[in-house]
């Protein structure tokens, strides 16, 4: 199997001291979009939460050795799937974004967790619960 994941734009942001988790940040940054994706964002809302699927792209290499790793906020070895260490075997991160602004292919978010010029690789609906989206409740059939 091949996958073959593009940058759909790239995050942007002045702060220096980037918060750990997405949870416990106030700081604020733009979500630049490739002009093409423009218009995949048109129904995003001012005031909308949305999840963020992002490339930790400066962080150092996944070996053996972190199957287990020590997070800054903890005192003990967990395994890296309980944990959000940027150092992962598939780099991928999530971020739950409040979004405060849009301007065409910009949108402005509170709440993160990514470095500047970080690879965005997609943007879905953050739904609390199946009355947020009726649809979810469908089942789903593989075609």
């Amino acid at each position: 199997m091949k996958v073959d994941i593009k940058p759909i734009g790239f995050f942007y942001t002045d702060t220096e001291k980037i918060p750990r988790h997405w949870t416990v940040s106030d700081a604020s940054g733009v979500i630049c979009l490739e002009k093409e994706y423009t218009k995949a964002a048109r129904d995003i809302k001012v005031g909308q939460n949305i999840i963020v699927i992002f490339i930790f792209d400066k962080s150092r290499g996944f070996t053996k050795d972190d199957l287990l790793q020590t997070p800054l906020h903890k005192n003990k070895k967990m395994g890296v799937f309980s944990i959000c260490s940027p150092v992962r075997p598939n780099p991928i991160g999530m971020s739950v974004l409040n979004v405060f602004a849009i301007n065409g292919n910009k949108i402005s978010v509170n709440g993160i967790d990514m470095l500047n010029g970080t690879p965005i690789i997609d943007i879905k609906p953050h739904i609390k619960d199946k009355y947020d989206c009726p649809s979810c409740s469908e089942t789903m059939e593989t075609k």
